[in-house]
């Protein structure tokens, strides 16, 4: 009796050490791996968005955002994974101060690029901090040649300058308007001042006279000293340097002191914004103005789509350069997927190489300062209550 209980009390601890022997079997099998977490890119957007010309800095940012939606949703792939974008949207405020404080923001947060900014007030001091933190930064809309001329590696613009815009309108203010004595304001931005300065030497190059030369600012909305001199001179054309929320009324007080002169501008004027802050004071081919960009011939129908979209999307017309934004972003994210790296040091000079890159806005490729080579530029005027393009010249 006795050896059959320690028989059987061997039988149940050997079963009982073969179920424990399996548990751990069991538990020390691997675990199914775990997917691989989708890796996040940021990418930083700087703009206007609060303040008198928000509605550019909108545009812009709109513009930001249809290029990361329609990528996340097309699906990106950098060296064999898939990442996912993230927009890091920052206010300026058109303000240069604010304009380095959210720059270094950027810097902190990491971002892989910034595509921004759209003053160059604020673009050229944000420059330096990308510039020293390595960060590609594609400007979609300033245009002081400063900014490229600096010798960053990191800045790159797809836009023509304003050696080109002030230029080009200075010559047709004096060959095709007829212009012979030329008044001339700025708003003292960096901006406003470069191109009125370089619009002040084309007229002169073409054998035009500057009879006046006034300035005011940013954030002005009281133009009748000025314009009160400029009346006594009797211009023939009156150019602006500056933005649409302060030529809008500039010309409404214009015509209150009955001065019936051609009104000319750069990008900063050339808006659909322009039209309704004008108003009735607007009279057709009274208003020209330069977009430092332009499609022609095939070009046309990508644009007219992009704008139909964009129009779809956010309920409003573009104002001017959201669809340079959407190329930047674009172009940018393209550079990191052929280098297989959204690294800056490793997709950077991918990008400075970028030649015929097809974007909505046209073909581009950037020199060796980090400008677009052959910009366009769009002249337009007012007509019927809207701007109508007159040439794109190169």
């Amino acid at each position: 009796m006795q050896f059959r209980v320690k028989s059987a009390l061997t039988i149940l601890a050997a079963a009982t050490l073969l179920v424990a022997c399996g548990k751990k079997e069991e538990a020390a099998a691997p675990a199914a791996p775990a997917a691989s977490p989708t890796a996040v890119i940021k990418i930083g957007h700087v703009g206007p968005t609060s303040g008198a010309i928000a509605h550019l800095g909108k545009d812009n940012e709109n513009g930001a955002r249809m290029a990361i939606e329609e990528l996340n949703a097309a699906g990106v792939m950098i060296d064999g994974k898939k990442v996912s974008l993230e927009l890091m949207a920052e206010d300026d405020a058109g303000d240069p101060k604010q304009g380095t404080a959210v720059a270094q923001k950027l810097v902190d947060a990491k971002v892989a690029g910034v595509i921004g900014h759209l003053n160059s007030g604020t673009t050229i001091p944000a420059s330096k901090l990308y510039s020293d933190a390595g960060i590609p930064q594609i400007s979609p809309s300033a245009t002081n040649p400063k900014y490229t001329r600096q010798g960053f590696k990191t800045a790159f613009r797809v836009v023509a300058d304003d050696t080109q815009l002030g230029g080009t309108l200075g010559k047709y203010a004096v060959e095709t308007l007829k212009g012979k004595s030329i008044a001339v304001v700025d708003d003292r931005t960096a901006y406003g001042q470069g191109v009125a300065e370089e619009f002040a030497k084309a007229v002169e190059a073409a054998g035009g006279k500057v009879v006046a030369k006034e300035f005011t600012t940013d954030k002005a909305t009281d133009f009748n000293a000025i314009l009160t001199t400029i009346k006594g001179k009797k211009p023939d054309v009156v150019f602006f340097g500056g933005m649409d929320a302060v030529a809008g009324p500039m010309l409404k007080q214009m015509k209150s002191l009955g001065i019936k002169a051609k009104f000319m501008g750069g990008d900063g004027i050339c808006s659909t914004e322009l039209v309704k802050l004008g108003g009735d004071a607007i009279a057709d081919d009274q208003v020209y103005c330069a977009e430092a960009g332009g499609v022609e011939g095939e070009g046309k129908a990508g644009m007219e789509e992009f704008k139909t979209k964009y129009k779809a999307k956010f309920g409003t017309e573009v104002q001017v350069y959201a669809p340079y934004v959407y190329d930047s972003l674009k172009l940018m994210v393209a550079a990191m997927v052929k280098a297989g790296s959204s690294d800056p040091v490793k997709y950077l000079p991918v990008l400075a190489a970028t030649a015929d890159y097809k974007g909505v806005t046209g073909p581009i490729s950037f020199d060796e300062k980090g400008d677009i080579k052959n910009g366009a530029l769009t002249l337009k005027t007012v007509r019927g209550g809207k701007l109508e393009t007159l040439a794109v010249i190169r």
